[in-house]
């Protein structure tokens, strides 16, 4: 039997934890359909988000639900043809939304998040590729003051946290951060903290190269059955089966349906995001803009920006519906005048989203050698590093840097 460790997922999250493997001497072989930056990890808005510990499910969410499935072009909604499949996943959602379910997501967010900034510092230092990162902050936006009072209960709770922001309250103290919006934004709400990376395709091939280099293989074949063995697990792939000591699951949206072929049920469901991005000399962007009512950002990409955002509740099948980042952008246009729309390129991925925002990251129910690490949501790119580290300490049978119960893979 080999002693090797096997990752199915190429993404930011399955890089990055065969990196610390390697880097503490396992013998890894991550296997990807599509290689390294093949789905989500290529396309997202490159942002290390680290004080959005906010769960999508908010008090009070479900009032609004019957307003999504009439307006298909909305921040949040359920195409008509899905909606019949992601009620089981709804009715958990409508739970994690209740104020005690929201709160305890939040404090497990927050220590995830302290987690992986800590990490993700150490990551950045590891692979000497700072000029790949962006340290410009973040500012949400505001339409009124009555909007901005509502928002001030969440920003209490980041701040008690441990994550703080400096609020803004004209338009001319928003123009200080970045000039050029409609002033119908009146007030803001700045977070030095998070940072951005200029790429984040290029930044999780730079984390593959460095798990190349510590002596890791990354393969690109399809994974047909997964099976339990005496001595191990066996990975049946397009290229033969594959024997190793242990798996670790991090396939993004993909992911529950190979926990499935070991017996296990999550209830994983796919947020599926859309963007445009825009070439260089778009728009003078100075920090990273979340149009916090539109459910959409600006971030920063290459020099030119990327528009993109929005939640689909529309799973792996459903045809892009394109129209989504039409109307992302047009109103981009209208929020950012002077923003010169022409030479975009169009871009969907799919997040792999849990009903309380939390990912799982634990050992299988079914067989304590396979462990899992995925539905990071919108927060993929900000946790790897942090997920990374956990993963390893599990590994090794270390006291993980956080208790791992709101993570559980047995928490449905």
């Amino acid at each position: 039997m080999s002693n090797e460790i096997t990752i199915i997922g190429a993404g930011i999250i399955g890089v990055s934890i065969g990196l610390e493997l390697a880097r503490r001497g396992q013998k890894v072989r991550v296997l990807d359909r599509k290689g390294v930056a093949g789905e989500t990890s290529a396309g997202n808005a490159g942002a290390f988000a680290f004080q959005e510990i906010e769960p999508l499910a908010t008090p009070g969410i479900m009032k609004k639900a019957p307003k999504w499935l009439m307006d298909p072009l909305g921040p949040l909604s359920i195409p008509p043809a899905y909606a019949a499949q992601i009620t089981p996943w709804m009715l958990r959602f409508w739970r994690a939304s209740w104020r005690d379910r929201y709160e305890d997501s939040m404090k497990a967010q927050a220590e995830l998040m302290h987690v992986a900034k800590t990490a993700f510092e150490r990551q950045v230092e590891r692979i000497k590729r700072e000029d790949l990162i962006q340290r410009k902050g973040q500012m949400a936006l505001y339409e009124g003051e009555k909007a901005y009072r509502a928002t001030l209960p969440a920003w209490e709770l980041k701040k008690q946290h441990g994550f703080d922001a400096i609020h803004l309250t004209s338009p001319e103290a928003i123009a200080e951060y970045q000039p050029g919006l409609h002033p119908r934004f009146t007030h803001g709400a700045f977070t030095p903290n998070w940072f951005n990376t200029v790429d984040p395709k290029l930044w999780t091939e730079t984390v593959a190269q460095a798990l190349r280099d510590a002596g890791g293989e990354i393969q690109i074949t399809t994974v047909k059955n997964i099976l339990p063995t005496e001595t191990g697990v066996r990975i049946d792939t397009d290229d033969g089966p594959i024997e190793t000591s242990k798996l670790i699951i991090a396939a993004g949206a993909w992911s529950h349906q190979l926990a499935r072929l070991l017996g296990d049920k999550i209830p994983l469901e796919t947020e599926r995001g859309y963007n445009t991005t825009l070439p260089p000399g778009a728009f003078d962007l100075r920090t990273h803009l979340t149009f916090s009512q539109h459910g959409f950002v600006a971030s920063g990409i290459n020099g030119g920006v990327r528009i993109g955002g929005a939640v689909e509740l529309g799973g792996l099948k459903l045809p892009p519906n394109y129209k989504r980042a039409d109307v992302l952008l047009k109103k981009a246009q209208a929020f950012m005048p002077g923003l010169n729309t022409d030479g975009g390129t169009q871009w969907m991925g799919y997040r792999p989203s849990l009903p309380d925002s939390l990912p799982v990251i634990g050992a299988s129910p079914k067989d304590p050698r396979v462990l899992y690490a995925f539905g990071h949501g919108h927060l993929g790119l900000t946790q790897s590093a942090g997920t990374a580290e956990l993963v390893a300490a599990l590994i090794f049978g270390e006291t993980p840097g956080l208790t791992l119960d709101p993570f559980a893979p047995t928490r449905f």
